[in-house]
């Protein structure tokens, strides 16, 4: 069984690699014997720094600074990738912006008024970034016959938002409305995993979905009693409480897996 899960002699990439689930994902390949390539603006040292630092001193991670959203700026790093450790093995594609609980109003209002800004920003790093780092990296997997794709949603993608956890911020006078651009964008996923499974199947290029519900990143003590009442198990995640399904999903351990969808919710689903 271990053999399945051996990630040795592979090379991954994770996209927003720096941030809170990204640093983990990376920890967890490395761990498992990847080397792993972390995509993440230059600009942005993000939450999942501090844990990274001694795979950083190891060489088993590496960060490669890059805009996602920049086609050209990402073929280019890419070739760099290529030229430093060969072809990618493994592709997660992890980055993703969204509005938090203490978003401005602007961004919280009623559908009516969601500002198209913040709609196009969303769609643009969540959607056009994870397609076009399959159209790149991926590309490159399917030209060397082989790889595993790994697309992070959400449950706000699958499922409508449930905007009574976010009646604290009504009663206190305010305004708030889970936006529409995370759910549209996240939804946008599923079809990008099926519709590449398909046309890489042949190829040896697996893409699957991992559909993930709320992790804990200290947020507002109103919204947590309102989250963790709604949901199943009574808790946020983990941080590390994916890691298991990312190796799962990278390795050969699913090797007969393809446009599926992962769903590690806590049983937010089942209701």
């Amino acid at each position: 069984m271990k053999k399945l899960f051996d990630l040795r002699g592979r090379m991954a990439v994770v996209t927003g690699g720096m941030g809170q689930l990204g640093a983990q994902y990376a920890i967890a390949l490395a761990d498992q014997g990847a080397k792993v390539a972390l995509f993440d603006l230059p600009d942005s040292p993000g939450k999942g720094a501090s844990m990274l630092g001694r795979y950083f001193r190891t060489g088993k991670v590496q960060l490669f600074p890059v805009d996602i959203t920049d086609r050209k700026d990402l073929s280019a790093v890419a070739a760099k990738l290529v030229k430093t450790w060969g072809c990618p093995h493994i592709l997660v594609n992890n980055a993703g912006v969204d509005s938090p609980p203490n978003a401005p109003a602007d961004e919280v209002g009623p559908f009516e008024t969601y500002p198209e800004e913040s709609f196009d920003h969303v769609m643009n790093v969540n959607t056009k970034g994870t397609y076009l780092c399959c159209q790149v990296i991926g590309g490159l997997m399917a030209k060397a016959g082989r790889g595993s794709i790994i697309n992070i949603a959400s449950i706000y993608g699958m499922l409508s938002p449930c905007q009574d956890i976010y009646e604290f911020r009504r009663k206190k006078g305010g305004v708030f409305f889970k936006p529409v651009a995370y759910s549209v964008s996240k939804s946008a996923i599923y079809n990008l995993t099926r519709y590449l499974a398909t046309s890489w199947a042949k190829k040896g290029v697996r893409v699957n979905t991992l559909t993930l519900s709320g992790v804990f990143n200290s947020q507002p003590k109103e919204f947590l009693r309102a989250y963790c009442a709604r949901m199943p198990m009574g808790r946020m995640a983990r941080p590390d409480e994916m890691n298991g399904a990312v190796v799962f999903l990278a390795s050969d351990a699913s090797s007969y897996m393809t446009g599926s969808n992962m769903v590690v919710d806590g049983g937010w689903s089942a209701w």
